[in-house]
């Protein structure tokens, strides 16, 4: 088995039992903000379309999903693996590009192709995607491949059940706004930055940890950001306010907390080969001088691809759909809106209050508690954002359901806030559309059942962390002074009081036992 670094989540799978493009793209991505780092137009994209037999496509995201790529490199007959999403968006997606040979993909099933086995894991919860993201195991006798790209399962039981992977392959760098765009002062930017670049980091650890497969591979990013105002915060940025970790980064951090993984950069051109256990990888595409400029004098060879690279963001602009009128605005996100909002009944009372948006010209509030998008008239706001005009009426044009795979991924806005994070407005601004706010409505209400307790660390909790439900015997873990970190998404909370350490509400039900009770729990007495 042989496995080629296209660039970000990218991977070209060669097996005996067929070739799989996995994730191709060549960006920009999110409004010309995102390029792949390194620089993959170096690649033969025309042998990888021309020789693929297999097209998987992770999630609609476009640092995954690059309609441009498709267009002009993937054939249209080509076996299209769909994971199995409980909405129809990214087929939809795929089917409007032209491409029409279907295979749906049961999650957590076999499928066999001769020697070859292929299994997707899909995600379904609001926050991954959302509503749409996933994994790839892939075996063919000689080697077997895990690319897990930037999805975050909970429950790794299905996942691991296809066996340990040769070769495992996934994030470690973020793809997240926050906090860059926020309206913050600099050192408290500075320490979110931080704290965020860690907590990325023990998530990539504990799945590292989980899979534990021999050999290594980070990848799904950093971006590149070559827009002038937006150029500071490639990496951890220019003045430590960012969040993006790099390959090499990531491989020193792993090395020094878990030796016993054997971790090898994947860039562009690196070329992974699996034979019976056996993994050896080499660079094809950059020599080793060119790889340490890149790492090493980052910056220099940024300036340069932002040099080189200024007519691909004036094409994108280009490409923009004229600023509308602030009226016609108004009356475009009303018409849209206002349906939504009356059917998201759990999701207006999380949000809870007014939320403003400053799009050009126009100064509207979200009323989430009445339902209602009306021209702000000095009312209290939870939330407030400020978006260029052009990139609103973009996502009009396009009817663009999902706007933190557009607006907010482009990091080309600011945003402020009252208090502290809020996960049912950013929700709602992902799911602008009937299909994806009924299944969120009706997710919420199946989830609503925090009754099953269980032992974690000296305490008695409720199973099912408050925040995305992951199980907290697998995912938490206690400190001496009783605060339970879910090692998902790094949320915490106070066990002694069960308020949320990390957001606005979300307590956590928690009492503290004696360790013979604790010890009877653990033994199911």
């Amino acid at each position: 088995m042989r496995i080629t670094g296209l660039g970000h989540a990218g991977m070209f799978i060669e097996t005996k039992g067929g070739s799989i493009i996995c994730d191709p793209v060549l960006g920009p991505s999110f409004f010309g903000s995102w390029f792949p780092f390194p620089d993959n137009r170096g690649l033969d994209w025309e042998r990888f379309g021309r020789e693929a037999d297999f097209l998987y496509v992770s999630h609609r995201h476009r640092d995954h999903f690059d309609p441009r790529l498709l267009e002009r490199y993937i054939r249209k007959d080509i076996e299209v693996l769909l994971p199995e999403y409980p909405t129809d968006d990214l087929e939809q997606d795929l089917r409007a590009l032209g491409y029409t040979n279907i295979t749906y993909a049961p999650a957590g099933e076999i499928i066999q192709r001769g020697a070859l086995k292929i299994m997707i894991t899909p995600l379904r919860a609001p926050s991954d995607g959302p509503i749409g993201d996933s994994s790839l195991s892939v075996d063919d006798g000689t080697g077997s491949v895990l690319n897990q790209n930037d999805s975050h399962p909970l429950d790794l039981d299905t996942l691991l059940h296809f066996g340990t992977p040769d070769a495992y392959f996934t994030q470690v760098s973020g793809a997240i706004w926050w906090p860059m765009v926020y309206d913050l002062p600099q050192d408290a930017k500075q320490n979110f930055a931080k704290l965020k670049r860690e907590a990325q980091n023990k998530r990539a650890m504990y799945y590292i940890e989980k899979v534990d497969a021999p050999h290594v591979f980070p990848m799904a990013g950093p971006p590149m950001f070559l827009r002038d105002e937006l150029f500071r915060y490639n990496g951890v940025g220019r003045e430590g306010d960012s969040i993006f970790t790099d390959q090499k980064q990531f491989l020193a951090h792993m090395q020094e907390q878990a030796p016993q993984y054997d971790g090898r950069l994947f860039v562009p051109g690196t070329v992974v080969t699996v034979d019976g256990g056996q993994v050896t990888s080499e660079q094809t595409l950059y020599t080793d001088a060119e790889l340490a400029h890149i790492f090493d004098e980052k910056w220099d060879y940024l300036e340069e691809q932002r040099a080189s690279r200024q007519q691909e963001l004036r094409d994108e602009e280009a490409s923009r759909a004229p600023a509308l009128p602030a009226a016609e605005i108004l009356q475009a996100i009303k018409e849209w809106w206002e349906p939504l909002l009356k059917k998201s009944r759990t999701i207006r009372l999380g949000v809870g209050g007014n939320v403003r948006f400053r799009i050009g010209d126009l100064d509207m509030v979200v009323d989430f508690p009445r339902a209602k998008v009306r021209e702000y008239a000095g009312e209290e706001c939870i939330y407030w954002y400020t978006i260029p005009a052009d990139l609103v009426s973009t996502n009009i044009r396009d009817h663009e359901i999902d706007w933190s795979n557009s607006i907010f991924l482009s990091m080309q806005f600011s945003v402020g806030r009252s208090g502290k994070f809020n996960e049912f407005l950013t929700t709602f601004l992902k799911c602008l559309s009937n299909d994806r706010i009924e299944y969120v409505e009706n997710w919420y209400q199946e989830q609503t059942d925090q009754t099953e307790d269980a032992e974690v660390g000296g305490w008695v909790v409720q199973r099912r962390c408050p925040h995305l439900r992951a199980d907290l015997t697998r995912t938490g873990k206690v400190d001496e002074d009783g605060v339970l970190t879910c090692s998902m998404h790094d949320w915490k909370w106070d066990l002694n009081t069960g308020r949320c350490l990390s957001t606005s509400g979300h307590p956590i039900r928690a009492q503290q036992i004696d360790p013979v009770t604790a010890e009877a729990l653990r033994l199911g007495a």
